[in-house]
């Protein structure tokens, strides 16, 4: 679930890149409106483009899938500490008969001179 929500987000803001960048800006109105246009120099404020409406809904939906995923993030209770199944085992050292603490220390031994 949370895979096919990562992938749908990308999707969305990828077509919400292509939608933003076919639009014409409101700047490319105000070169006209000095050679005489009917528009006002701000842009009409006349019924909304298709690719206007589109944008807002691929805005929400972008919004929406934001918000899923933040959900669902955080409350994911497993971490990636958690998953690994690798059983943990404890690791004794080999113990001899007699301790080493209770060994007199061996004086150290001279080299043989000839």
């Amino acid at each position: 679930m949370y895979t096919l929500l990562v992938i749908l987000h990308v999707t969305v803001s990828l077509v919400l890149i292509l939608i933003v960048l076919l639009q014409a800006g409101k700047g490319a109105d105000m070169g006209a409106a000095f050679g005489g246009s009917s528009q006002t120099v701000f842009g009409s404020s006349g019924a909304s483009t298709f690719l206007g409406k589109m944008t807002a809904g691929i805005a929400i939906l972008f919004m929406i899938t934001s918000l899923f995923l933040t959900y669902t993030a955080s409350h994911r209770s497993s971490s990636l500490m958690e998953r690994s199944k690798i059983p943990v085992t404890e690791q004794k050292l080999p113990v001899s008969n007699q301790s080493t603490a209770t060994q007199p220390a061996l004086p150290p031994v001279a080299p043989a001179s000839k």
